[in-house]
């Protein structure tokens, strides 16, 4: 559910308050709107309701994309947050995650709360070489002991929680994982995969490029959303793992742009 902040909805507002309710009553429930028709639905004109949803993209409150809007992923905040944040959710994407590795891979981690998960649930019998720029996914693959281990370098960006810049491309430029367990902010059928963060989208771009193959575990809030800066288009993606009560809605976009889909088992409380 999108939490609304109430300091920003109805202050300092052009829009009639039931037309604004009633568009934000929309994000919350299918993620998206289409302006052409909330025309028709209000008994407007296209142009009224892109100035509302640019008034509300200045706000904060959805992001605009071609057509209409979409909500803003809610996985903004920093990864010492984010660590402390739905655990068993995220244990239950990793475990599900883990059965699509095979022995021998060479598998790439990407930073992130969920991919942190994904490693503490690694089987310590598996043999894989796995590389990461996230020092705490790493300190969790060194207690694997058939696994071998690469820990990329760099400056430490603290709101990511792993290297980012020059030194940590150049690191990794040479690689070519079998697989890419890539970290998302959010992601959306049509609008592709996103992050808050510049230069960790760079990042993110340059080991898609990498890998023989991609795969994302997400929780459903970062379903059907995006964030501030695109990583790639949906297709650069070939499997991904989400939540046991994932939207139907959700799954079907994806599952229509070719992608795998993988349910997770229900999150143990």
């Amino acid at each position: 559910m999108i939490v609304h902040d109430s300091s920003k909805v109805g202050k300092n507002s052009s829009l009639p308050a039931d037309r604004e309710r009633r568009i934000l009553d929309r994000l919350d429930r299918d993620g998206q709107v289409n302006a052409t028709a909330l025309a028709e639905e209000f008994s407007t004109s296209e142009d009224t309701i892109r100035r509302d949803l640019r008034e509300l993209a200045a706000r904060g409150l959805c992001q605009r994309v071609y057509g209409g809007a979409v909500v803003i992923s809610p996985a903004s905040t920093p990864i010492a947050v984010r660590v402390g944040e739905s655990n068993d959710r995220k244990e239950a994407l990793g475990r599900m995650l883990a059965t699509l590795l095979r022995p021998k891979q060479f598998v790439y981690i990407d930073a992130g709360s969920t991919n942190l998960e994904f490693a503490r649930v690694l089987p310590h019998d598996l043999p894989l070489t796995v590389a990461t720029h996230d020092p705490a996914i790493a300190a969790c693959v060194m207690g694997k002991s058939a696994v071998k281990l690469l820990l990329i370098g760099g400056s430490v960006n603290r709101e990511v929680g792993a290297a980012l810049g020059g030194r940590t491309m150049r690191e990794v430029a040479g690689m070519r994982p079998d697989l890419l367990v890539l970290g998302v902010c959010s992601i959306h059928a049509n609008e592709g995969l996103g992050a808050f963060d510049a230069d960790d989208a760079e990042m993110k771009r340059t080991l898609i490029q990498m890998a023989g193959s991609v795969a994302v575990a997400v929780l459903n809030e970062k379903l059907e959303s995006v964030a501030a800066h695109k990583v790639s288009e949906i297709d650069s993606i070939a499997d991904v793992v989400v939540e046991a009560d994932a939207p139907a809605s959700a799954m079907t976009a994806l599952s229509e742009r070719g992608l795998r889909l993988h349910q997770a088992a229900p999150a143990t409380h």
